[in-house]
């Protein structure tokens, strides 16, 4: 994926957000430019941030998968991270334990090298029952609080359940619904940059 680069001043470092998660950051069936990382990158560029996002997404990732790869989504050496991560472990119904562990060991292993994390929720099919979608939520709550890090809540907001913004599948959004996800989460990843200040 080719990114955009813009000149900072003479010393600045380009801060490098790692977007890490599955096929909704990867851009699953979107073109290159429009996918969640590139239209994340300008919407920040935009707003005068110098930054990077690293697609670190992959299509059927589960927390598991996600925790498996972070050695190798470390090696850019992110500033700041998003981890979007358990569409595919509510889709197969594996236990929102195995999950949190997961996204713990993720968000730890994150912290412990200094990179500042936003974790983004996501919410269970409803046709696995309230009991399993109320723990599967609380997973996102009690990492985030374990670990101290903002909880961007539902990472589909706004555009979950909305057809003209999801391809046909129902699942994924198009090219204009990641201009809705980005533009919703948006404030939140640059409060999370501005805190980091390009510093690890």
């Amino acid at each position: 994926m080719t990114l955009l680069v813009n000149a900072g001043p003479a010393g600045a470092e380009t801060l490098r957000l790692l977007a890490l998660g599955d096929s909704l950051t990867a851009g699953y069936g979107l073109a290159a430019d429009q996918g969640f990382a590139p239209q994340l990158e300008r919407a920040l560029r935009a707003q005068g941030l110098d930054v990077r996002v690293i697609n670190g997404g992959v299509s059927g990732d589960t927390s598991a998968g996600g925790l498996a790869r972070l050695d190798w989504a470390l090696a850019d050496k992110p500033h700041a991270a998003i981890v979007e991560l358990g569409a595919n472990d509510g889709l197969r119904g594996l236990e929102p334990a195995r999950m949190q562990d997961n996204l713990d060991a993720i968000v730890g292993r994150l912290k412990s090298r200094g990179v500042k994390v936003l974790l983004a929720g996501m919410l269970a099919p409803p046709n696995l029952g309230r009991e399993y979608g109320d723990a599967f939520l609380a997973a996102y709550r009690q990492v985030a609080t374990r670990h101290g890090v903002p909880l961007y809540p539902f990472f589909l907001d706004g555009v979950a359940g909305q057809a003209k913004l999801n391809q046909k599948d129902g699942l994924h959004p198009t090219a204009e619904g990641v201009t809705v996800i980005v533009e919703r989460i948006a404030p939140s990843v640059a409060r999370l940059l501005k805190d980091d200040g390009g510093k690890r």
